[in-house]
């Protein structure tokens, strides 16, 4: 019970002071506010409110719009520090992310911003917010949401063009995008630009040149285009971008600069260099003099505490579930603990090492055809339309992967048991698999009361502080009632996998006279190996030729920088909870629900409005 105590104290600590951290230490006050939008969809965003903003000193509006697979928390540093120099920031969950509804366009960002265009529309009447100045209106995002802000400048810049006024969007910056920087695009375009794109992007091979000079935004065609549409007479025109330098008039709104920093795509909100860059360049469209440098940043301290929170959080399952445990209710769960395996000889660890590197080989090697195989299962997902039918478009292919590769280490664990386990001194009766239906059933509603346990209090702190669990884009969210209903379509096919993981981490992995420490680290890579190795091909081809192996599916790729941290976790929690119970079962079934729904609330999510 101390120790649980001691968990609720640091997570309610962290959590107060990444909220303080958030309002610059009540200086601004932030608030969340859902919007009717068009076609019974709705937009949840968190609105920066600093206090020097009011009906008679107005402020710049500014949309910052997260990326695919992104909800508003992931963009909370740019919120942050617009915010603390006087800026009023709307911090958007796109359309069919976090809170937000599914929209009814398959092309949201394109069409309507991911919401972003309603909400630029309802500010600039005047109505909504009167501390805004109408006439100060920006958008910023970065990947997708990138693209949903110049896709706004187009938007607003054709409707101004057609009324003979000035553009709704005052300025935009877009960050990790360029596929949309074209003249067809560009040329109707009424704002300020400001582009800041990764010199080391993955994405770039989509881009006009190829190799690493594709993302070398000096010579870049799209950036060269940008800079170029902000002048009048062709005879200005560039054939090379002087980084970081400004083109063009701020008056007559053709204001252009770029940017290139040393970073890859994913990583790239999160960098101060790049933070400096917005913040520079809000401050010059707008016409700030903040004290504030633009170096001088805060965020990573509210990163720092929620990780610890986040972290904290997911240790506090281990002395809560050991509070239940002791419940009269509950006690009967706790079973002896089963021997472990005997000493390996020469001739077991060869097998063990072959097994091991096998389920390592065949994890790498399936996962890029199942992100395949589910664009043809789960084609509605796929296509972007809404769908009940495992809405995930992102998650159907790690739900392959992980249902496909339990069976195989339920398969492999078989095998190397009946052809020389069982033959040379390995009990079944090791594992801890004796259980009846009541036994399950008890250890299910356990499982279900520590999930709503969990959330329960993720809620409260929530409500409270404002703020999650959280590390740039990995993070644990609140999430919608209809959620529930997506987690129980999702949760036994993983639950597959992470059966078979603690099968295999107490029956296969906890042998005589190792060193717990060891076991577990074994444990952790046996797990999690197989999607790392992906991630290395990856990046190493693209080290050396400035073009990612996968290419098609290079977002897939990419996602997996927050799930093989969870990979390499799961091995541990499913044996401390087997130490628990002296069983399997009460760990995968735990994990499951928390795992499954924490990828579930940090993915997009195409159900019917």
């Amino acid at each position: 019970m101390k120790f649980l105590l001691k968990c609720i104290f640091i997570i309610i600590f962290c959590s107060f002071t990444a909220s303080l951290i958030q309002s610059n230490f009540g200086n601004v006050e932030v608030t969340s506010i859902k919007l009717p939008t068009e076609n019974g969809q709705h937009l949840v965003f968190d609105l920066y409110k600093p206090d020097t903003a009011t009906s008679n000193n107005k402020a710049p509006f500014i949309v910052v719009v997260p990326g695919f697979q992104r909800s508003k928390e992931a963009l909370s540093n740019i919120a942050i520090e617009l915010s603390r120099r006087g800026m009023v920031v709307a911090l958007i969950d796109p359309y069919a992310q976090g809170l937000s509804s599914s929209s009814t366009s398959r092309r949201a960002a394109t069409t309507q911003g991911y919401g972003m265009f309603a909400l630029v529309e309802l500010a600039h009447g005047g109505e909504f917010l009167n501390y805004i100045d109408t006439d100060k209106i920006a958008s910023t995002g970065h990947s997708m949401g990138g693209n949903a802000a110049i896709r706004g400048a187009n938007y607003f810049g054709k409707k101004a063009i057609k009324n003979n006024e000035p553009s709704m969007l005052h300025s935009v910056f877009v960050s990790g995008y360029v596929l949309t920087l074209l003249d067809n695009v560009l040329k109707d375009i009424r704002s300020n630009i400001g582009v800041s794109y990764a010199l080391y992007d993955e994405g770039a091979f989509r881009n006009e040149l190829k190799g690493w000079d594709a993302s070398n935004m000096k010579i870049a065609p799209e950036s060269i285009r940008v800079v170029n549409s902000g002048f009048n007479n062709s005879k200005n025109a560039l054939d090379e971008v002087e980084l970081g330098k400004y083109y063009g008039s701020l008056d007559k709104r053709s204001l252009r600069v770029i940017h290139n920093e040393e970073l890859i795509h994913p990583f790239q909100p999160y960098n101060n260099q790049a933070t400096s860059n917005q913040i520079e360049y809000f401050e010059k469209v707008f016409n700030i003099k903040s004290s504030i440098d633009s170096s001088n940043q805060i965020w990573q301290w509210k990163e720092l505490m929620t990780l610890i929170s986040m972290i904290t959080a997911m240790v506090m399952l281990l002395p809560l579930s050991k509070v239940l445990l002791s419940l009269r209710t509950f006690n009967s769960l706790i079973k002896e603990i089963p021997n472990p395996l005997p000493v390996q000889n020469k001739k077991s660890k060869i097998i063990f090492w072959s097994i091991f590197f096998l389920g390592a080989l065949i994890a790498c090697l399936s996962y890029i055809p199942m992100v395949d195989a589910a664009k043809n299962i789960f084609v509605a997902a796929s296509s972007r339309e809404l769908t009940w039918f495992f809405p995930q478009r992102m998650n159907n292919s790690v739900m392959l992967w992980a249902s496909f590769n339990g069976i195989i280490g339920l398969i492999l664990f078989t095998l190397s048991y009946q052809l020389f386990g069982k033959k040379h001194g390995v009990s079944s009766n090791s594992w801890g698999l004796e259980a009846n239906i009541n036994y399950l059933a008890k250890t299910f509603a356990l499982a279900l009361l520590i999930f709503s346990i969990y959330y329960s209090f993720l809620f409260l702190i929530y409500f409270i502080f404002h703020v999650d669990y959280r590390f740039w884009f990995m993070g644990v969210r609140i999430f919608q009632p209809e959620l529930l209903i997506v987690l129980a379509m999702y949760a036994p096919f993983f639950f597959i996998f992470f059966f078979s993981n603690s099968l295999r981490v107490n029956g296969a992995m906890r042998i005589k006279g190792q060193p717990e420490w060891l076991s577990m680290l074994v444990a952790g890579f046996a797990n999690s190996l197989g999607l790392l190795l992906i991630i290395v091909i990856q990046y190493v081809t693209f080290a050396k030729t400035g073009t990612v192996f996968w290419t098609t599916n290079w977002l897939s790729v990419n996602l997996l920088f927050a799930i093989v941290p969870m990979m390499f976790v799961l091995p541990y929690f499913n044996r401390y909870f087997f130490y628990m119970t002296g069983r399997i079962y009460l760990g995968p079934m735990v994990t499951t629900l928390i795992f499954i729904m924490i990828l579930s609330t940090n993915t997009v999510l195409y159900l019917p409005i």
